[in-house]
């Protein structure tokens, strides 16, 4: 639902008084930015997500009030951090208000001695690292929207990051935050009482349950975060394999060498190189003979990462790998950052270039199943693009999730040509992303290890994946939010209100 007409003015009025007749936004558009975010969507259906509104609060006290505001009015209320997700976790459904964070973006405290900091949510990684790197330290949350997504947003979706299997991903790197409830209610989420405890064993443990709400259950405001000394060296050699099956193998011999440095590594499938080769322009080219790539990368102080890089180099090389030189390796780990904004452009089943977004599926699988769920998952889009001609294949990623190498976050991104979708091809794409989903779940693995699944497709499969923890979330989901103002229409949450549904008594 959203404000009735009558209650439009009175609302808009409040919100001003709050936070300021400039940071409340009803322009066409502020309100169709933030109905963006990267993932495609059909360019005629754009108007079924934009919001009636933007306020942008600068502190808890404020979110509070807007959300207070709110729940009294029954307005649904959509939190927005970077809006770089890709399952329209910050695009709302329902309209109603987007609360924007962006404001929120003070560093409040850098505690050197504990290694910690408290900053606003508003801020993003780049921003941060840039002020600790003067005090030798480093948040090593790093995503491949490093440079854009923020503090708010990884908590919202439980944020993978790219050098995880050695630093933690952002569940293990934020100590605890500040979360608004839809009442309007302040709690403090961490382990304990403190604000810079790591492991405590007193009640539930609530900070997994609020990371990865996607503004389901309310707003993150500030965080504590975990921090590491600046690495004195790193170490990412690229290795070209003739091979996928070689390639395959190095990884996970990579990941399981016990290298204490040794922060991730990722693969690109033969797809993957084919449109690198062709179209990105961060891709610097190789031979036509190297059919799959390996990427590891170690940081850590100068003589651990050497005598750890040895031994990467010797693994590779045992399994028929080409070291592609330093300038290669250094080079395209730099620009890994670049791959989120691919170049704005695919290809159609004849070779025409024609311009295209950026998709992807991603999917936690055991190191064991990789292989046979990269074939299906190429067979699935495979169908799609002889259907559609909108639809391009740019490949499959797989990276470390772990040091251990027990599963990998797996992708497969597909260019998709928006302002051709209509609603017979958005609907395929919708039934793609559900089967792709479905490969997951039947292999063991989960339908999402970054992202969240929020969208349309593999969103029907959370309840299968998830099963009886499923009805814990409807009972939490109606418990926290009885009014279902906040992000209504993501997870398929709303049937909490159907009767008998998240009911545990």
């Amino acid at each position: 639902m959203t404000a009735a007409p009558a209650l439009a003015d009175a609302v808009l009025d409040e919100l001003r008084q709050l936070v300021g007749e400039e940071h409340v936004l009803t322009d066409k558009p502020a309100r169709y930015s933030r109905a963006r975010v990267p993932a495609p969507f059909p360019v005629h259906r754009w108007s079924e997500r934009v919001p009636d509104l933007a306020v942008l609060p600068g502190s808890t006290e404020e979110v509070a009030e807007v959300l207070r505001i709110a729940d009294a009015h029954g307005i649904p209320v959509v939190p927005r951090d970077g809006g770089t997700g890709l399952t329209d976790g910050a695009v709302p459904f329902r309209k109603g208000i987007v609360v924007d964070v962006k404001r929120m973006n003070q560093i409040k405290e850098i505690d050197e001695v504990n290694r910690t900091c408290t900053v606003g949510a508003g801020i993003s990684m780049l921003k941060l690292n840039e002020v600790l790197a003067e005090h030798g330290l480093i948040y090593p949350d790093d995503p491949a929207s490093y440079p854009c997504s923020l503090v708010g947003g990884r908590i919202g979706t439980s944020g993978w990051s790219l050098i995880g299997s050695r630093y933690g991903h952002s569940r293990d790197l934020v100590l605890s935050f500040d979360f608004v409830l839809p009442s309007g209610e302040v709690i403090h989420i961490g382990d304990g009482a403190g604000r810079k405890l790591s492991k405590s064993s007193s009640g539930y443990q609530l900070k997994h349950l609020f990371m990865g709400h996607q503004g389901t259950l309310g707003i993150a405001t500030e965080a504590t975060l975990k921090l590491f000394p600046k690495p004195e060296a790193e170490l990412s050699p690229f290795f070209a394999f003739p091979d996928y099956d070689s390639a395959y193998r190095t990884v996970g011999e990579l990941a399981r060498a016990g290298i204490a440095t040794f922060s991730g590594a990722v693969l690109f499938d033969e797809w993957k190189v084919d449109y690198l080769r062709r179209d990105d322009e961060a891709y610097i080219p190789q031979p036509a003979d190297v059919r799959a790539l390996v990427c590891a990368v170690a940081y850590g102080y100068e003589d651990e990462v050497v005598a750890g890089g040895r031994r990467l180099m010797r693994i590779a090389k045992d399994n028929g790998a080409r070291y592609l030189g330093d300038e290669v390796s250094e080079g395209d780990w730099a620009a890994r950052h670049d791959r989120y904004a691919t170049p704005l452009h695919g290809r159609t089943r004849d070779g025409q270039v024609v311009p295209m977004s950026w998709h992807c599926e991603d999917a936690a699988i055991n190191y064991s199943e990789l292989p046979k769920v990269r074939l299906e998952w190429h067979e699935i889009v495979r169908k799609l693009r002889e259907r559609f001609d909108m639809f391009d294949d740019w490949g499959m990623f797989t990276y470390t999730s772990a040091s251990t190498g027990v599963d990998y976050l797996t992708e497969i991104d597909v260019g998709i040509w928006e302002q051709r979708l209509d609603d017979e091809s958005w609907a395929a794409w919708v039934q793609a992303k559900k089967d792709i989903a479905a490969v997951a779940l039947r292999y063991g693995g989960s339908i999402s290890a970054c992202h969240g699944s929020c969208r349309e497709g593999e969103v029907d499969l959370v309840p299968e994946e998830l099963g009886g923890g499923y009805d814990v979330m409807l009972a939490v989901k109606r418990a926290i939010d009885p009014n279902n103002i906040m992000n209504p229409g993501k997870y398929g949450l709303d049937r909490a209100y159907q009767r008998g549904e998240g009911d545990l008594g």
